[in-house]
């Protein structure tokens, strides 16, 4: 199975992934996760604006795919914490998402995403998260 056929079926064993439609693209060792328009994704139809929940989740979602590349995991990596900056509307057109793994600890990874449309130098949003990787066992030793 070639690297992009990996992550097509890793992403297809998230549920809400398969909902947004999101998709993988691998260029060498960039990937970039693509969240495709779609109208059940607005949260203000007036404006129209995408949903802010859904941009999150696009970010998540990479940072989490990033760090499953990076520290060649089978498992995902569980979040601890996400905080998002929303920066400028999400208009309805296709969002692009890159994230990049600042720190891999023993048990503690640091990532930052960002979401664009356009052009990538006008981010709509960006994340900063810390998710837990290795095995259970560590972070959860028996007393």
């Amino acid at each position: 199975m070639t690297p992009q056929e990996q992550l097509t079926a890793a992403l297809a064993r998230i549920p809400y992934a398969t909902f947004l439609g999101v998709r993988a693209e691998l260029k060498g060792d960039e990937l970039t996760l693509v969240l495709p328009y779609s109208e059940h994704l607005l949260g203000n139809p007036l404006l129209p604006a995408l949903h802010g929940g859904v941009v999150g989740a696009l970010m998540e979602l990479t940072a989490i795919t990033q760090l499953a590349i990076a520290s060649k995991s089978a498992k995902f990596p569980k979040t601890i914490d996400v905080g998002f900056d929303y920066l400028r509307s999400g208009k309805p057109v296709d969002t692009f998402a890159r994230a990049k793994v600042i720190k891999i600890g023993r048990r503690i990874a640091n990532v930052q995403a960002e979401a664009w449309q356009g052009e990538r130098g006008q981010p709509i949003a960006a994340m900063h998260g810390h998710f837990l990787v290795g095995d259970d066992d560590a972070a959860n030793p028996k007393t």
